[in-house]
């Protein structure tokens, strides 16, 4: 038999509609947030790792990202900024449910903060306001096979290989490709 031991971020407090990490802050996108969104989805090393946000990335996207989320249906789907105290804006994660596809979770990192453990604090913060805030019992995501760091930030966040290959289109990439299907339970 094997034990998966999750971590667990200390400290993770669920206030207002935000979530508080021991470094991080997770609350909803603003207007205000348009230039440094932009500005990190610039990267091509950050875009081409999703499915949905083009290359180039331009202040449009960023503002019509921000309007699709107000006018998200916050008993199916949740998106948050993921905020470094002293720094602003590092990230987004989020929850979405497409018909009736379980639900499933998303993020990108800037790159100036990759490395550093923002994704994974992130990750346990939000899965546990998943949990205990939003009654939800069980999570899926995916990792591009090319994208080690992402696969290792979901495995410390405590999800599991299925076992299932997506073919899942990136339009940062402008086609087709394999994603590695992971599972989290409450």
């Amino acid at each position: 038999m094997c034990v998966i031991d999750r971590p667990e971020t200390t400290g993770t407090i669920f206030e207002r509609g935000e979530i508080l990490t021991d470094r991080l802050r997770l609350r909803e996108p603003v207007a205000g947030d348009v230039g440094a969104i932009t500005a990190l989805c610039g990267d091509y090393g950050v875009t081409s790792m999703t499915t949905r946000m083009p290359h180039p990335y331009a202040e449009a996207d960023a503002r019509q990202f921000i309007d699709l989320v107000g006018r998200q249906d916050r008993a199916r789907e949740r998106t948050f900024i993921i905020e470094l105290e002293g720094e602003g804006v590092v990230g987004c994660i989020g929850f979405h449910k497409a018909g009736s596809a379980p639900l499933e979770m998303g993020y990108w990192i800037g790159r100036p903060y990759w490395g550093r453990g923002y994704a994974t604090e992130a990750a346990t913060g939000a899965l546990r306001w998943a949990a205990d805030g939003w009654g939800k019992r069980s999570v899926a995501s995916g990792h591009f096979a090319d994208n080690a760091a992402s696969a290792n930030v979901l495995i410390k966040s405590g999800f599991l290989y299925t076992g299932e290959v997506q073919l899942r289109h990136s339009r940062a990439r402008g086609r087709i490709a394999p994603t590695r299907m992971m599972v989290w339970m409450a």
